[in-house]
């Protein structure tokens, strides 16, 4: 596939303060530099895609709308700032409520969907997110990993990097390294 390079990126806890079951837009906070960072990404080129599973949907804890109402806070903080996002995809599924889907991470679903719709050539393109699933849902799809230690991040990487981790290139302090050594790496490949 030939298409533009992109970034997948899990929410909360990757580009948004973790809040367990956010669905208050009142509780929407970027965490320092996400903007910054999706700005360079897009000043780059690179597709900036948030795919995010939200499972609150399925239990009912909240509605899809209180998701799409979150959505609308982030983006407006961002491009408030500069960025944007290209696509956001979720998954409001959960296989006790709901049965086994194609798109909640760690399948590869919603980043395929999300490259067929805009172009993205996801052999060249990255994860980033703070749990080892978000990584993983790249891995099928030749995409390269980046935990951040944001979010649940610390806690997964407690211990450092055992051998069964799938698709970690890379351990980043958070998203603006994380976005630094994506760039950085696509620069030294184009050398």
């Amino acid at each position: 596939m030939n298409g533009r390079r992109g970034v997948f990126l899990d929410r909360d806890g990757t580009i948004l303060e973790l809040v367990p079951y956010l669905h208050d837009p009142d509780q929407v906070r970027l965490l320092p530099g996400a903007a910054e960072s999706l700005r360079r990404l897009g000043e780059a080129g690179w597709a900036r895609v948030l795919v995010t599973n939200q499972s609150g949907v399925a239990r009912c804890y909240y509605p899809l709308e209180d998701v799409e109402r979150v959505h609308a806070r982030l983006l407006a903080l961002l491009r408030a700032e500069g960025a944007d996002l290209e696509a956001i995809e979720i998954c409001p599924h959960h296989p006790e409520h709901t049965g086994a889907c194609r798109c909640r991470k760690p399948a590869p679903g919603m980043l395929e969907v999300a490259a067929a719709r805009i172009g993205i050539d996801t052999r060249q393109s990255w994860t980033v997110g703070d749990r080892m699933e978000d990584l993983e849902a790249g891995g099928p799809l030749g995409c390269r990993g980046v935990l951040v230690l944001t979010g649940y991040g610390r806690e997964q990487a407690r211990g450092g990097l055992p051998s069964g981790w799938v698709n970690v290139d890379y351990v980043a302090w958070d998203l603006p390294a994380a976005v630094a050594h994506i760039l950085a790496a696509a620069h030294s490949k184009e050398r």
